[in-house]
């Protein structure tokens, strides 16, 4: 249990502090965005869900390998999903950070399938992050073209 605590604590605490200091401000206020942009407070509530699961699911993995595949492609798309906001927010990407999220989602359905035989639950955690990640794709692709 104090290894799920440790690994939730370090994976939220991580991307609250990358999204306070990458803030998407008015930069991102002023381009042109798709009709099905998901309000405002929706990010950080689906991020918070998110991360706790990518915790949970990281913890499990390390507790059974700790430096086998499975965990080195969870800290893969880890470092993905960590590099977005700065790539977005702060650099102004969009097709790059529209990269590292193609990168990403192929990292985490990766990691579906090396933990599918192994941890069902592992990989059931990644499910609804695979499909977040996919319409954060699908939303990123129709911002660059729109900008």
């Amino acid at each position: 249990m104090v290894r799920v605590l440790v690994f939730v604590v370090a994976v939220v605490g991580i991307g609250w502090l990358i999204g306070a200091t990458n803030l998407p401000g008015d930069w991102y206020a002023g381009l042109a965005k798709p009709g099905f942009v998901p309000p405002n407070w929706a990010f950080p509530v689906a991020w918070t869900i998110l991360y706790i699961m990518i915790a949970v699911a990281g913890a499990r993995t390390f507790a059974r390998e700790p430096s086998g595949k499975a965990m080195l492609v969870w800290a893969t798309q880890l470092a993905l999903n960590f590099a977005w906001s700065p790539v977005m927010f702060t650099l102004h990407q969009i097709g790059a950070a529209l990269v590292i999220l193609i990168a990403l989602f192929v990292a985490i359905v990766t990691y579906i399938g090396l933990e599918a035989s192994r941890d069902r639950l592992a990989a059931a955690l990644f499910v609804p992050y695979a499909a977040w990640v996919a319409f954060a794709g699908v939303l990123n692709a129709a911002i660059w073209r729109l900008n």
